[in-house]
């Protein structure tokens, strides 16, 4: 993409933003708090120096929905989608822009973090309220704390989505010798040390998630990313195997996945409709925070009832929720996750899948360490396998070296199996990343 089609394509969007805030009340709903709390970052987006989160744009069509009806936007937020994703590729194919979106990325995982700390607490010294304490305002707290963890949610997503496109297009330019495919240089796309919070400069919005609203049952769903497919194994006597107690076991044969998620039943039906008839009250009563919680609560059902809710919720016209609960089905248990992607792809769901499974694994590292323990001890070698290749995909070599620390003799050789099922050149990194966190190997 050349420089003039990027700018026209950031551009294009800029004007059709400036077009929306041009139909809304300023002093009123979502769009008066950007306009008031961060007027700097909205300047930046009409003059399209910068892009903004898709729920930022959700919100103001809400605000649209609210004088011109739910049905009357939609078509609006179709074209709107359309020139933000288009706008969002031209801007991410900037040199730099991978570097950028890792430090928002941290500074919106802080922020998210930080919202469910604060809601917790709320939670708790609302339990502890006398009867007839005054607790309107723990009440208004707590609702901006569900409001930020939930914006902080959609935004992690939507920025891990454009780094795995970032990856894939990088994998998709490498020059490819004859053999086994590449995999990313992990070294070079390794995470920048930083301690800007996601304010320090302008055309970012500020504030936290709060000032971006939720996504509108309206609007188009993000697109899935395809999931990148997996190199065969590189044959090991072209490298030399790593030396330790550590490394011990390195060498041995990977084990296949073999997926065994029930059938869905007519109770699992019956929710499925349920979820969505109560969705679409919700929604046309502008209940977004009851809305969210039955999200939550959807997400965390079993997994054969998943691909019926994504089939009820398409057909109602709230694709834009089926993303918000693939967002909360990303933060379930790992030992969960994989049925769950696995029900995904049975039911001819294999993007979203992938896409859940990428999203699972963008977790502390050892908390993928202990979860993939776990799948083993369960007897889930297949499925232990299948989330370190998500994981070494969407980290660097240094963080995955960390996600052994639960048990280092026994995750050491199933991360370095993992990582030659991807390419040789992801072997050597990670095996080498392991060597300088541990030199005594």
């Amino acid at each position: 993409m050349t420089v003039d089609q990027s700018s026209a394509r950031v551009g294009d969007f800029a004007r059709a933003l400036a077009d929306l805030l041009g139909r809304l009340d300023r002093d009123a709903g979502w769009c008066a708090v950007f306009l008031r709390r961060d007027p700097e970052s909205v300047d930046a987006c009409l003059r399209g120096r910068t892009v903004p989160p898709w729920d930022v744009v959700a919100a103001l069509l809400g605000d649209l929905a609210t004088t011109l009806g739910s049905a009357d936007v939609r078509a609006e937020g179709e074209r709107l989608r359309a020139l933000h994703s288009a706008a969002l590729a031209a801007h991410d194919a900037r040199p730099g822009a991978r570097a950028e979106l890792v430090e928002i990325l941290e500074s919106t995982s802080r922020e998210r973090r930080r919202a469910a700390a604060r809601e917790a607490e709320l939670r708790g010294l609302l339990a502890e309220a006398a009867p007839m304490a005054p607790t309107h305002a723990l009440r208004v707290d707590l609702a901006w704390a569900r409001d930020d963890h939930a914006r902080a949610t959609a935004r992690c997503a939507e920025l891990r989505t454009r780094l795995a496109r970032l990856r894939e297009r990088e994998e998709d330019d490498a020059p490819r010798a004859p053999g086994p495919a590449t995999s990313l240089d992990r070294n070079r796309m390794s995470n920048p040390a930083s301690t800007r919070t996601a304010g320090a400069r302008p055309g970012r919005f500020r504030g936290g998630s709060r000032f971006a609203g939720e996504p509108d049952a309206e609007a188009a769903a993000p697109p899935s990313v395809a999931s990148p497919e997996a190199a065969p194994p590189v044959p090991a006597a072209a490298e030399s195997p790593p030396r330790g107690a550590r490394f011990a076991g390195a060498t041995e044969t990977p084990t296949a996945a073999t997926p065994t998620t029930p059938r869905p039943d007519g109770r699992d039906r019956r929710e499925a409709a349920r979820i969505a008839r109560d969705l679409v009250r919700l929604r046309d009563q502008a209940r977004s925070g009851e809305a969210h919680a039955l999200l939550v609560e959807a997400a965390r059902g079993p997994a054969p009832r998943l691909p019926l809710i994504a089939d009820e919720l398409g057909r109602n016209g709230l694709a834009a929720d089926w993303a918000t609960l693939l967002w909360e089905a990303a933060l379930l248990p790992l030992a969960r996750l994989i049925p769950a992607c696995d029900a995904l792809a049975e039911a001819g769901l294999a993007d979203d899948g992938a896409r859940l499974l990428r999203q699972g694994a963008a977790r502390p590292a050892p908390e993928v360490g202990r979860g993939v323990l776990g799948l083993v001890e369960e007897g889930r070698d297949g499925e232990a396998g299948r989330l370190l290749d998500a994981y070494l995909r969407t980290r660097a070599p240094e963080e995955a070296a960390r996600s052994v620390a639960p048990d280092p003799p026994r995750l050491t050789p199933m991360l370095l199996r993992a990582a030659r099922r991807i390419s040789g050149r992801c072997h050597r990194d990670v095996a080498h990343a392991l060597r300088v966190a541990d030199p005594s190997t």
